[in-house]
């Protein structure tokens, strides 16, 4: 997997790396970063029609870092789903490899955590505009998929209104093989272009094991520090994957070196070839008020 970074002094020494140098465990939020947004700017559901427009996703052509944060070590994005109302708690979206308490074991699952954790949020440059805290992993997994999702302590409305900036929508639908992607890291402030080469029936590394993940063409050359980066399609400005994971040394189904195995078993190796978890599963989890619902039709999200 696109393995976490370990805080300044790391980013320095791999600035410019066009590959992990040394892979390193999830680490604790930065205690440098102080500043988080205030709650107290909340607008009530179905208050004000225009602020439920204002945090729809951004337009297509419009696929920048503007809606993208970095972790202390990895990247993500500020979400919401297909349904979400500007009043909602928002949230962010990342990798559960990239969670600060370290990587969640086969078969386990979080959800409902305390959490503290902070997130830059970018402008449209990638410059930083301030400070995002959660109040909760609202959930955490590296089962079927590899995914984390944290509810912040502010809504959409309050950081559209302090910061100018609207979430990303995740979409509630499948990708297609051959449609044109950027991978958007908030981490490098760097944006990947490439397309959806096509789909791991199972991607098989170390202990884990994703479902249907995306396999990109190689000019999507992701490095450590872009896990948990949203995977957004230049069609629609969607989120429809988050990116995790690549084979970097030609080995077979190793941490670093996932395999592709089909329905048959039959392995396959992808030496530099990265991939992603498609995400298009997640909103039928949510109900209203970004409330988590496992227990929802259609929701397939591995369970406690």
């Amino acid at each position: 997997m696109k393995k976490p970074l370990i805080g300044v002094l790391t980013a320095l020494l791999l600035a410019g790396a066009t590959a992990l140098a040394t892979p390193a465990a999830a680490a604790a939020p930065s205690g440098a970063q102080a500043r988080a947004v205030s709650a107290d700017r909340a607008v009530p559901v179905g208050q004000d029609a225009a602020a439920d427009r204002a945090v729809r996703a951004q337009p297509a052509a419009a696929v920048s870092f503007a809606g993208t944060v970095a972790l202390s070590n990895c990247s993500g994005s500020l979400v919401r789903m297909p349904d979400s109302a500007a009043g909602d708690p928002a949230l962010v979206l990342s990798n559960g490899h990239c969670l600060e308490n370290g990587m969640p074991g086969p078969g386990e699952v979080v959800v409902g955590q305390a959490s503290s954790r902070t997130f830059s949020l970018l402008s449209s440059t990638g410059a930083k505009l301030g400070t995002l805290r959660a109040s909760k992993i609202v959930y955490g997994t590296m089962t079927d998929t590899d995914v984390s999702l944290y509810q912040l302590n502010t809504t959409y409305a309050a950081i559209q209104s302090r910061y100018g900036i609207a979430p990303l929508t995740i979409a509630a639908t499948h990708p297609a093989q051959g449609a044109s992607i950027k991978v958007v890291s908030g981490y490098w402030k760097k944006i990947y272009s490439c397309s959806v080469d096509g789909f791991a029936y199972r991607l098989k590394e170390g202990e884990w094991t994703f479902k249907d993940s995306v396999r990109y063409t190689s000019s999507c050359n992701t490095i450590g520090g872009t896990s948990g980066s949203p995977v957004v399609s230049t069609a629609t400005g969607e989120v429809v994957a988050v990116n995790n994971t690549g084979n970097e040394d030609g080995e077979s189904c190793t941490v670093n070196n996932p395999c592709e195995v089909d329905q048959n078993g039959k392995v396959t190796v992808r030496q530099g070839i990265n991939y992603a978890q498609q995400t298009y599963g997640i909103p039928a989890c949510f109900a209203a008020g970004n409330r988590l619902d496992l227990t929802r039709a259609g929701c397939t999200l591995p369970r406690p």
